[in-house]
C-alpha cells in the first residue's frame, strides 16, 4: 500500500503558474505508475497528466497540453505536476494517483489503485 499527500495549491492569478508535488510513502514508489487528475465543482473527475514507472513517457489531457508538465524523482518518492499559463478553467482540486497495474493505466481513472486527499487550485482572473 502507498500513501499519497499532495501541497503546492492555492490562488494564483490567470497567466501565473503554481508546482504541486505528491510525496508518496509506502511501499517502494518506482512500482508505481502515476497519474494527476482534477475535479472542479459540479463537474466529474477528469485526467490531467500521467507518468510511468521510469518516468521516461508523459501523457497530458489536450487542455493541459503545452502549459502543465509531469515529473517524478524516484529518489525522493515524489511526482510533480508544473503548471504554467493558468486559466481560470484549471480552477479545481487537485489530486495525485497510483497505479500498481502492469499496464501503464495513463487516463484510465478506475486503474488507479491509490489517491491522495486532494489540493484545491484556485486561478482568479
Amino acid at each position: 500500500q502507498v500513501q499519497l499527500v499532495e501541497s503546492g495549491g492555492g490562488l494564483v492569478q490567470a497567466g501565473g503558474s503554481l508546482r504541486l508535488s505528491c510525496a508518496a510513502s509506502g511501499r517502494t514508489f518506482s512500482d508505481y505508475a502515476m497519474g494527476w487528475f482534477r475535479q472542479a465543482p459540479g463537474k466529474e473527475r477528469e485526467f490531467v497528466a500521467a507518468i510511468t514507472r521510469s518516468g521516461r513517457v508523459t501523457d497530458y489531457a489536450d487542455s493541459v497540453k503545452g502549459r502543465f508538465t509531469v515529473s517524478r524523482d524516484n529518489a525522493k518518492n515524489t511526482v510533480y505536476l508544473q503548471m504554467n499559463s493558468l486559466k481560470p478553467e484549471d480552477t479545481a482540486v487537485y489530486y495525485c494517483a497510483a497505479d500498481s497495474g502492469p499496464l501503464y493505466a495513463r487516463s484510465r481513472m478506475k486503474s488507479y489503485d491509490y489517491w491522495g486527499q486532494g489540493t484545491q487550485v484556485t486561478v482568479s482572473s
